[in-house]
Parts: C-alpha cells; sequence; structure tokens
C-alpha cells in the first residue's frame, strides 16, 4: 500500500513539476525591443499546489501517527501486551513517567523507556 501511494505521489508531483516548467516554454507576446511582463499567477499557483500536496501526503498522516502514538502512551496500564521499537514483545508489569518495566517470554524484566513502546498487541 505504501509503494502505490508513494509512486501516486512521485507522477503527481512529476506532472506538476512538467506543468511548470513548460509554462515558460510559450512566447510572452511581447513587443519588438520591449520587456516581458510574465505573469506570476502560475508560479503561486504551482506552490500553492505543492505545498497543499506536501501537507495532505506528508504532515497531515505524521501528524495522525503522533497523536496515536501519544494515546498508546497515556493508555498503558499492566498486563497490556507491547512491542518495543526493538522488536521485543512482551507484558507490562509496570509503568512510571519516563520508563515501562517488560516482561518478557523468557521471564525476565525489562526497563525500557516509554517512548519506545510502539505498539499494543491484542490478548
Amino acid at each position: 500500500m505504501e509503494k502505490k501511494r508513494m509512486l501516486n505521489l512521485g507522477l503527481i508531483v512529476g506532472l506538476l513539476i512538467t506543468l511548470a516548467f513548460t509554462g515558460g516554454c510559450f512566447p510572452a507576446g511581447t513587443p519588438e525591443g520591449g520587456e516581458g511582463t510574465g505573469s506570476v499567477a502560475p508560479l503561486i499557483i504551482f506552490l500553492v499546489l505543492i505545498f497543499g500536496m506536501m501537507y495532505f501526503l506528508m504532515i497531515r498522516p505524521q501528524r495522525k501517527r503522533q497523536k496515536e502514538h501519544q494515546e498508546l502512551m497515556v493508555e498503558l496500564r499492566r498486563g497490556d501486551k507491547v512491542m518495543t521499537a526493538g522488536g521485543i514483545y512482551g507484558v507490562v508489569e509496570t509503568t512510571s513517567d519516563e520508563s515501562v518495566v517488560i516482561k518478557v517470554e523468557s521471564g525476565a524484566m525489562l526497563r525500557v523507556a516509554r517512548n519506545s513502546v510502539v505498539a499494543k498487541r491484542e490478548r
């Protein structure tokens, strides 16, 4: 799914860049010997489109993921099955403001940073 999304993003950006550069390939229709007064409107529209695409395809989804991760950090409770950023699976034993103690399958206890818990698994 992510590859398809990135491909679509690349195609749209390529199309916009092509339109931006070919917009200046046509004669401006200036009188002979006179200075041309090119329009700035296409450039402004192009920049607004680029920033709009960046917001909706990059910034907005990242903010959504950050919000979901913050909610996960707040909702961590004893007994939750979790996975850390390092790929360690375990069960939450205790929590504090900065760290979480998880119990892994072998019975060992690990203290990890609270932010390193990336997902909560189903029970």
